[in-house]
């Protein structure tokens, strides 16, 4: 969905139109983790680039170990989204989600919300001066309807056009209070800034972020999510990797079979560096770690490895070798298509059990295919 706004050169008000390229519905995804609804517009939904903050999201979420379900009505996004549900919808203003919001959250029964909401009141000039009220009302039936759930109200984002950002900044001035009012009445409700968090320059359309604009408020979510304990569960185990960020270099990684390792800082996913692996003779060839002190027989461990090549598009795949009596076994622990305009997010969840005494456990990344060189980031095994 896109709004796409007609400036009308004889009002100081300005109109945008929302238009009708809908998210599309589809059977919710689920990995039984905390229930997480983002709800609003097509901010939520992510329009210009499908599925929007979720995608950074969902990365820090499972790369930091938390384990959640994103849940609603609508379905968008790419791959590197592990998971697509939510409930934004474009061109919606307070009034169109308060009408429906009720049913969602009976159908959907989420811990957590994202409200992001408000936008289209101020580009469609609708009642202003009553939007403030509207909201509150929002969050009344909100938390009336879960009134364990906690709910997280963002002030909306800049605005490109001068007098609509005014507006904007005017509604954002009232929320502070809003949330206030329901934290002194006793309900799980906490401000999120999200205007500061991003600038007119992290618009792709005066409206909607860039990737980057949309990643900004993806890290601004997250960290309003870590600072209230329980709202995305409990951090899973410690991580087995050494260095899974690749910001330490190359510490704690080694060759595994031919070729070279080399902290890169040219194409990263996030942070500082990734790790390059070049010179490989063989698909097997890849970074690798020992595991053998730190695994835990029959323990169920998830996985995420985020993989480019520098060129070519084989199939990336994350293979943790056992050897346990004399007898070696080799366990897949995720795989997926990998190319090099892109990162990909392997990702997998895997029992890992053996007979006997292990003696030995390596962790690598390989390919199913040839020997282009690649890059791997923000890797974990939890």
């Amino acid at each position: 969905m896109q709004i796409r706004a007609r400036w009308l050169a004889t009002a100081a008000a300005v109109v945008a139109v929302a238009l009708a390229l809908q998210g599309s519905v589809a059977s919710a995804e689920s990995n039984g983790g905390v229930r997480v609804m983002p709800l609003g517009d097509s901010i939520t939904e992510g329009t210009q680039v499908p599925g929007g903050y979720r995608i950074g999201l969902w990365q820090r979420l499972t790369t930091n170990g938390f384990r959640v379900d994103l849940v609603g009505s609508q379905f968008n996004g790419p791959a590197s989204l592990g998971d697509h549900d939510h409930e934004g919808h474009p061109g919606w203003r307070i009034d169109q989600i308060d009408a429906n919001i009720v049913g969602w959250l009976q159908t959907f029964t989420p811990h957590t919300v994202l409200l992001h909401i408000g936008t289209n009141d101020v580009l469609q000039n609708v009642n202003l001066s009553t939007a403030p009220n509207r909201l509150s009302t929002l969050i009344d039936h909100i938390t009336n309807t879960a009134p364990t759930a906690e709910v997280f109200v963002a002030q909306i984002t800049p605005l490109a056009n001068s007098t609509q950002d005014a507006a904007a900044r005017t509604f954002n001035s009232a929320i502070p209070g809003i949330v206030q009012g329901k934290v002194s009445a006793g309900k799980h409700v906490h401000l999120v800034d999200m205007h500061s968090a991003l600038t007119t320059a992290d618009l792709t359309d005066g409206i909607h972020p860039t990737a980057g604009g949309y990643d900004k408020m993806a890290a601004t979510w997250f960290n309003a999510l870590r600072s209230v304990p329980g709202s995305i569960g409990n951090q899973a185990t410690a991580d087995l990797l050494t260095n899974g960020s690749i910001e330490s270099g190359t510490s704690g990684w080694s060759v595994f079979g031919s070729g070279a390792l080399a902290a890169s800082t040219s194409v990263v996913h996030s942070g500082a560096d990734s790790l390059l692996r070049t010179g490989r003779t063989a698909s097997w060839n890849g970074p690798s770690q020992s595991l053998t002190s730190r695994l835990t027989n029959g323990k169920s461990y998830t996985t995420n490895v985020w993989m480019r090549t520098q060129s070519g598009a084989p199939t990336g795949k994350v293979t943790l070798m056992l050897t346990a009596n004399g007898t070696t076994n080799f366990v897949t622990l995720a795989q997926g298509a990998v190319n090099s305009s892109g990162w990909t997010l392997l990702t997998g969840t895997t029992t890992v059990s053996w007979s006997g005494t292990l003696s030995s456990a390596t962790f690598y990344v390989e390919t199913t295919t040839g020997t282009d060189s690649f890059f791997i980031d923000d890797a974990s095994m939890r």
